[in-house]
């Protein structure tokens, strides 16, 4: 894609988060959406083929950002699998931030958004494929029968994941520090677990999950 095609595509994306934000919903249909912004549907479905594919393209630029910053730092690819999952998450949250009105309208406009998780398929894709990387990684060094099916624990890191963005979602803490404090926590104990000394990490999970649980209360 031409560097003229990628700023018309980028172009097309905040005009539709801006338009999700301004109406408070999401464009009804490809038609609407195009005639409010003045963009030619021929223009539009040039780039995305659905009002959906929008919504994935958003979450995946999120994601696209984020791992570009991860990259300018040149100790990331020789950081261990926890700490580059460590920085990963931070520079994640820290790009929500900037969006977080758009995050926090695209979690609650759907409410069934952590049930089936469309609007975040393209986002899993390429979570996964980083997290199978890292799972990887940790196998290098392990004897085949402590080796840890990526597939399996791929899948686990990502509902790790979408335990995270509803944490975040729903944090109120200063400086979301309770959300630093779930990342920690939560990463700790999946490498814990990856590293097959669970119990501390996981009582000590516990204790926080717990805490914050009745602590809405």
């Amino acid at each position: 894609m031409s560097q003229k095609e990628e700023k018309i595509k980028m172009a097309i994306v905040t005009d539709f988060m801006n338009y999700s934000l301004n109406q408070d919903h999401y464009p009804k249909s490809v038609y609407k959406f195009c005639k409010e912004t003045e963009i030619e549907e021929k223009v539009f479905y040039k780039f995305f083929g659905s009002i959906n594919a929008v919504k994935n393209q958003v979450w995946e630029i999120f994601y696209d950002n984020s791992m570009s910053l991860l990259e300018k730092d040149e100790n990331f690819k020789s950081a261990s699998s926890k700490d580059r999952l460590l920085s990963f998450y931070y520079t994640f949250f820290e790009v929500l931030l900037l969006n977080r009105s758009y995050v926090l309208f695209a979690l609650s406009a759907d409410e069934k958004m952590l049930n089936n998780l469309v609007q975040l398929a393209t986002l899993k894709q390429s979570f996964k494929r980083f997290a199978t990387e890292l799972i990887e990684d940790g196998n290098i060094d392990k004897p085949s029968y402590l080796q840890h099916p990526p597939k399996i624990f791929s899948e686990a890191t990502w509902i790790q994941f979408c335990f995270l963005l509803k944490f975040w979602r729903d944090d109120e803490s200063a400086d979301f520090e309770k959300t630093d404090q779930a990342i920690e926590k939560s990463v700790q104990t999946a490498f814990d677990v990856f590293e097959n000394t669970p119990l501390s990490a996981l009582v000590d999970f516990g204790k926080f999950l717990w805490k914050e649980k009745f602590a809405t209360y």
